[in-house]
């Protein structure tokens, strides 16, 4: 047993050595792309978070819209409507229930989402525009998880943003909008 145990603890070490070089080989790459930049203008998005997105996403101009960026990055509400339409005087008709609610979309990137759920849980707790949107979302009744998704929906909105347009970040980006 002890045999086992010291040669699990030489593979860490020398994985070890193996995630330093490819965590200076990942920064050394995303430094020659100018979305770094851009991406490092967001608080909380740190130079490892900023490399993974412009690894995972690529470029940003794929999504013509945020919601299509949430949906990718699993942020997008699922909805689900068996009667969307309905037979009323022998005439097709659109009813009018809405459709329900169904948690999150289950086909996305998971790691992308991982990046922008890390980074808004992040943001609770640190001082900065993001907890202060975050604090607001609270004190309107809001429930601390869906809170917490709205702030992941906001930075995901906002990355795409910074990056198709070249902007600088600024916090009147977090004005709360119509979802």
């Amino acid at each position: 047993m002890r045999r086992r145990a010291e040669l699990y603890y030489q593979q860490l070490d020398a994985l070890e050595v193996l995630r330093q070089q490819v965590r200076r080989d990942l920064l050394a790459e995303s430094r020659k792309h100018n979305a770094t930049k851009l991406l490092r203008q967001i608080p909380l998005i740190g130079p490892i978070r900023a490399a993974l997105l412009i690894a995972l996403i690529q470029t940003p101009h794929r999504f013509r819209s945020k919601r299509q960026l949430w949906a990718y990055s699993g942020l997008a509400i699922r909805t689900q409507g068996s009667a969307q339409y309905t037979y009323a005087g022998g005439q097709l008709q659109s009813s009018k229930k809405s459709a329900m609610l169904r948690g999150l979309n289950e086909n996305h990137n998971h790691d992308l989402k991982a990046i922008f759920k890390s980074a808004a849980t992040r943001a609770t707790s640190c001082a900065g525009p993001f907890q202060d949107f975050y604090q607001a979302l609270l004190a309107q009744g809001m429930q601390p998880s869906m809170a917490r998704l709205t702030l992941a929906r906001k930075m995901a909105a906002i990355t795409l943003i910074l990056w198709k347009k070249g902007a600088r970040f600024d916090a009147g980006h977090l004005k709360r909008q119509a979802a």
